[in-house]
């Protein structure tokens, strides 16, 4: 596997994973440099290349921060449970601009019940931004929880113009 990474972003410092198959892991946010270590330490094989997949995604992100993206065309290989999984294909279908609930996400993979399991899993997303976790909000409107912190999802549903569908009082 390989990573790149680019400082300065309006999601700070961003790095990114890739292996083969597509891009591996997205890391951004409040505690971004922790999670980078973190992963460092499980996987010491990890090789800086600035080009390849993860360059490529990098790439396709800035263009999105700067509003000149709306899809994503650089493969995804994220790992996680086959619920997981699920969960974060059926996000990948949410449309730029637009925001569901949670409980909307789980009765659309068939699981009505499992509102609390999507959430975790959305938390256990490795592919923030690529994989639109920050376009699922609580029922209420509220913002919910977001892997970089909830100042970040506000932002990047306004990036899209979706905040506007959330109650004031909840943004």
């Amino acid at each position: 596997m390989h990573w790149s990474m680019v400082e300065g972003t309006p999601l700070g410092t961003l790095w990114v994973v890739a292996g083969a198959q597509g891009v591996r892991r997205v890391i951004f946010g409040e505690d971004a440099a922790s999670e980078w270590a973190a992963l460092q330490a499980v996987h010491p094989e990890l090789i800086r290349w600035d080009g390849g997949l993860a360059a490529q995604a990098i790439a396709q992100i800035l263009e999105y921060l700067r509003g000149k993206r709306k899809t994503f065309t650089v493969p995804l290989d994220p790992e996680g449970t086959a619920f997981q999984q699920a969960v974060w294909r059926e996000t990948l279908r949410i449309p730029y601009g637009q925001t569901i609930s949670y409980a909307e996400l789980a009765r659309r993979i068939g699981r009505p019940g499992a509102t609390r399991a999507v959430g975790q899993a959305l938390g256990a997303n490795p592919l923030p931004i690529l994989i639109p976790c920050h376009r699922v909000v609580a029922s209420d409107g509220s913002l919910g929880g977001y892997t970089g912190g909830l100042s970040l999802k506000r932002w990047l549903l306004l990036l899209e113009g979706s905040a506007g569908a959330l109650p004031a009082q909840k943004r």
